[in-house]
């Protein structure tokens, strides 16, 4: 077997998510669009933009990150 330095990538098949959110949640999330267009000079549609915070929220969460760790460890 060839030792790369890259290892096998992971499975990206898109998977659909259907979710209901509050207007409040909708405004915010409108308005965070709006800014990251500001910022970037590059219109991005909420619902690209979520899938991509979410996963900035997970990878910031110290202790998910543990407890999931824990938790696959346990696993055979």
């Amino acid at each position: 077997m060839v030792d790369l330095k890259l290892g096998r990538l992971p499975d990206r098949t898109p998977v659909k998510l259907a979710i209901t959110i509050t207007p409040d949640l909708q405004s915010a999330l409108n308005d965070y669009a709006a800014l990251y267009a500001q910022a970037y000079g590059r219109e991005e549609p909420v619902t690209e933009l979520i899938p991509a915070m979410l996963a900035a929220f997970l990878d910031s969460d110290r202790n998910f990150a543990k407890a999931r760790d824990e938790a696959r460890k346990g696993r055979p």
